[in-house]
């Protein structure tokens, strides 16, 4: 083993390594490919998660969907779950709007049920 830390390797030549390294454990093969950081008391902490990422990413194995930018967007996603604020006021935010395809000017009926509150959607 190297006394100084090495850049982690990716790719074939991480695939190479751990085949070479043969039957020694994931935490020796880990270190030794460098997916390790030293703490305060020089101890190696093995990252195995960002090792074994490294192993599927060089098998060419995407865990991850294929995501466009409108997937990527920030901010919450809809738990189809509205509180009633302090005013007394239900607010329907713009991740449900967007997932109906709603546009300003849109108008809904309010209908109210024993337990429930429907919305629906006055067409012209």
């Amino acid at each position: 083993m190297a006394n100084k830390k090495q850049q982690p390797l990716t790719g074939k030549e991480l695939l190479k390594a751990v085949k070479k390294l043969g039957n020694v454990s994931r935490e020796e093969k880990a270190i030794e490919c460098g997916y390790y950081n030293l703490t305060d008391n020089g101890q190696k902490r093995v990252s195995m998660v960002k090792f074994l990422n490294a192993l599927i990413e060089a098998e060419g194995i995407n865990l991850d969907n294929e995501t466009t930018m409108d997937t990527k967007k920030r901010g919450r996603s809809a738990n189809f779950r509205i509180n009633v604020q302090s005013n007394g006021n239900l607010s329907i935010g713009k991740a449900y709007t967007d997932k109906m395809g709603l546009k300003p000017g849109d108008e809904f009926e309010v209908v109210l049920g024993r337990k429930n509150i429907h919305l629906r959607q006055l067409t012209e």
